[in-house]
């Protein structure tokens, strides 16, 4: 029997959950990992330039701290898979919650500078881990016919956790009087931006406790009876439990030996669907996307626009951000992943042009000329959203999806990981390019949002509507 006949029988296409709310809670406390890498990649903005002037370091070694956290991110998304396969998905989520808090009050009261990277490394480890357990489960547990939108929202959570990141930023820096080493709380206020990262890190915690752990793995620990149970809640009694869990049990009988070795195969090192998952991560990294909230008050003061006001920008541009994610999460389950993504690379490239252009005027009296700096402060506001609404959200879901179950956790770990060092490729390499040419890099991050368009249409499939057991 085929998998989408099995599929068809169990009744699992057509499934709708009893209680909805239920699902939607379960996937939103799952995509708390989001919402922590979101925050983590944002609140560094606000402490970039109070590190350089505190530890009096260059622009070279200053991107090595704020980029080392990747480092620990790709480390964390490698292992994660392999993690979560011995231990269960929840455990894994538990772990990285206990690291980030441990990071968080770390990060807040460094020593020395090699102790700040040591702290970032760590949060990055849990990050990474949480940024693969975050859409695989959510893939796991959800109905095919609500997965792509509850697939979206780790990258709603994300960029929640952006702007509220940039809010908080904001709030203190006016507490400190607009000055990024202002005494706040007996600490520098970029200290207090670290730490308030233990809020979120504490509830990802709590929240873990609260949600059941993914059925596919419990089938493949042989807890058939609680998994039954737990396709009941999120999938609806209506279907035909014992198919379904046989159909699962056969599609992913050798899930739990999943290794690296299973990756391999084809021409060049890695199966052909594998490589389709690291395009797809190295693309939305390397439009330059992460500068914009890694970067983006450095950005700005560097073209002569007030620190506070910078500031106001950045939050600015993670609300267009959340805009773009909800307009994603509205259409991709509509019209499908692959238009979005189309979509949305063609709108990048509009938008970097447009910075690319603007950034290549001469300073006058320390800030662009009036239009160019409003071109730019508007392609990039255009640049966010197009992003937002595609690849931002897409991918997220492409990798939860995408694969066989045979080797899911594994090639999404190795996926999340060629994300992780395609994003500090760029976080590391930005302040020492724009010091050479700003409107230069932005050329480069407009020729990779225009290449992703030929890579879309010639290998990415589409995945809509499809349960997970017909993947591959």
């Amino acid at each position: 029997m085929t998998s989408t006949a099995q599929t068809q029988k169990s009744g699992a296409g057509t499934a709708h959950p009893d209680h909805l709310g239920h699902v939607i809670f379960i996937a939103a406390a799952a995509a708390m990992g989001g919402f922590l890498f979101g925050y983590d990649s944002s609140v560094i903005n606000g402490a970039v330039e109070a590190i350089r002037g505190r530890y009096d370091i260059g622009s070279a070694a200053l991107a090595q701290v704020i980029a080392i956290a990747l480092i620990g991110c790709a480390i964390g998304a490698a292992t994660a898979g392999r993690i979560a396969d011995r231990i269960g998905r929840i455990r894994c989520m538990q772990i990285s919650a206990v690291l980030f808090t441990i990071s968080a009050v770390g990060s807040a009261l460094p020593f020395a500078l090699y102790d700040l990277a040591f702290w970032r490394i760590v949060g990055g480890f849990a990050i990474g881990m949480a940024s693969v357990i975050g859409p695989a489960y959510i893939a796991e547990v959800a109905p095919p016919a609500y997965r792509g939108r509850l697939g979206s929202f780790q990258q709603a959570a994300i960029v929640i956790g952006i702007a509220i990141s940039q809010l908080v930023n904001w709030g203190l820096l006016n507490a400190a009087g607009g000055d990024q080493r202002g005494k706040l709380m007996g600490l520098e206020a970029w200290q207090v931006m670290l730490g308030v990262m233990v809020i979120p890190a504490v509830l990802y915690g709590l929240l873990s406790f609260a949600i059941p752990e993914s059925p596919r793995f419990l089938i493949s620990v042989g807890k058939h009876e609680r998994a039954r149970e737990i396709l009941a809640e999120v999938e609806g009694d209506k279907i035909d439990l014992n198919a379904r869990v046989a159909e699962i049990e056969r599609a992913m009988k050798s899930e739990h030996k999943s290794t690296f070795k299973d990756l391999l195969g084809g021409s060049f090192f890695f199966k052909p669907i594998v490589w389709v998952g690291i395009g797809l991560s190295v693309f939305q990294q390397f439009v330059g996307i992460n500068v914009a909230f890694y970067y983006s008050s450095t950005l700005w003061q560097s073209v002569g626009v007030d620190p506070t006001d910078s500031f106001f920008y950045s939050f600015t541009t993670s609300i267009i951000n959340i805009v773009g994610t909800v307009i994603a999460m509205i259409f991709v389950d509509r019209i499908g992943r692959r238009p979005l993504a189309l979509i949305g690379s063609v709108g990048m490239v509009i938008g970097l042009a447009l910075e690319a252009w603007a950034f290549s005027f001469d300073l006058v009296d320390g800030k662009l000329p009036a239009a160019q700096g409003w071109t730019a402060l508007i392609a990039a506001h255009v640049f966010v959203l197009f992003f937002a609404l595609s690849w931002g959200v897409v991918v997220w879901v492409f990798l939860g999806e995408m694969f066989p179950n045979r080797i899911r956790a594994a090639a999404l770990g190795v996926a999340a990981s060629a994300q992780w060092i395609a994003n500090w490729a760029i976080t590391a390499s930005f302040p020492s390019l724009a010091d050479w040419n700003l409107s230069a890099t932005y050329v480069i991050y407009t020729v990779f949002a225009a290449l992703s368009i030929p890579f879309v249409l010639k290998y990415v499939k589409e995945t809509k509507g499809k349960a997970l057991e017909e993947m591959g």
